[in-house]
Formats: C-alpha cells, structure tokens, sequence
C-alpha cells in the first residue's frame, strides 16, 4: 500500500469536500459594516441568489469542479495499490495519473471561480462611485479557495505516484555465512573420495615403515 497514495487521496477528497460545501453555501458575500446602516442585520449572498452574468461563470465553473472532484475520487479508488480493482499495476499506474488530472483541474476551475467572484467583491467594495450595498468576502470563497488547493496537491501527489509503480522490484540478497561451514563440510565429505586416491599418505602399505 502507497502512503503516497493514501495522502493524496485524503487530499483530493477532503478538497472535494470542502468545493461542495462552498457550492451549496450561501455566504460567498456578506454586507460590510462600513455601508450598513444597521450594523446588527447581516446580509448573504451565494451563487443561487443572484442571476448577474459573472454568477453564471462562477456556477459554471464551480459545478464543473464538483464535476471533476467526483470523477476524480472514484478514479483515485480504482488506481490505488490496495484495491483489487483496476487491472495490474502499469493500468492502476495510469489510472491514478489521470486521477490526478482530474483532481487538478478541479482545482484549477474552484480557484479561477471563487477569485472571480473575490476579485468583483473587492472592485465594488474600493470603488467610490459604486453607491449601492458593499459587500465583504465570505466565508465561503475561503473554504472554496482551500478545496481546491487540497484538490490540487492531492492531484499532484497522484501524478508522482506513478513513478512508484514503475521503480523495478529490488532484488533481494540472502546472508549465507551462517551455511559457509555447512556447506564447506559438506564439500569436503563429497570430495572425501577424490582425497583419498591423491593423497599420497593414503598409499603407502604396511611395508613402507618396517
């Protein structure tokens, strides 16, 4: 089992998370206590509140990030080491790259969503011809904003993962010293024969010391 692996998977999923709560929030932006008048009502706003055309581009992009982060983590499962889905290695290594991807680009579509949605905030609050009701960040474009760098490290994590499956097995050495005796005796019975007939004390007779 890939540690590597099992990280990037918490990674892409914790990011997939964290992308649907901020979808479905309602506090992408909050009214500033600068320019309300009264300063205990809060107001929210999501991306379902309001039909102006950069929402639409930010609903796009961030249901095409849901999108991809659901992809993403059923590719992730099949492509992990510990299943037994998927195939053999070099198709479970192929698998978890384009997890990987996948991962990536929901990241990449969450964090050009939610900072343009930051980015009109941030122009409407520091205009000063801008009259109507000023907005603040809400906690939502932060929670978008750390979904889809969890989605991207957990999509880079896989991405590098392949190369773990392409590393050759290491060959495996075995300490004989404790079977050198052993085996050194056993060759010394085996040729115990051979020593016999060419030692040259071995065939002398009787006569020879009398």
């Amino acid at each position: 089992m890939s540690r590597a692996q099992i990280s990037a998977l918490v990674f892409g999923v914790g990011g997939f998370g964290a992308l649907v709560a901020a979808t479905a929030s309602n506090e992408w932006k909050v009214t500033t206590r600068a320019s309300s008048v009264i300063t205990a009502t809060w107001v929210y706003q999501g991306l379902w509140m309001n039909c102006a055309g950069y929402i639409q581009a930010c609903r796009g992009l961030m249901i095409a990030a849901v999108s991809l982060g659901f992809f993403g983590s059923i590719f992730a499962l099949f492509g992990m080491k510990c299943t037994k889905v998927g195939g053999s290695d070099k198709a479970k290594a192929k698998i978890a790259c384009l997890a990987g991807i996948v991962f990536i680009l929901s990241g990449l579509c969450s964090m050009t969503g939610c900072s343009l949605y930051a980015n009109k905030i941030t122009t409407e609050f520091f205009d000063p011809l801008y009259v109507e009701q000023k907005y603040e960040l809400g906690a939502a474009l932060f929670i978008g904003w750390a979904g889809a760098s969890l989605c991207i490290i957990g999509g880079v994590i896989f991405c590098f993962s392949i190369s773990d499956n392409n590393k050759p097995p290491r060959m495996g050495y075995s300490y004989n010293g404790a079977t050198s005796v052993l085996s050194s005796r056993t060759k010394y019975h085996g040729a115990e024969g051979d020593f016999k007939t060419t030692n040259p004390s071995k065939q002398f007779d009787k006569n020879a010391y009398v």
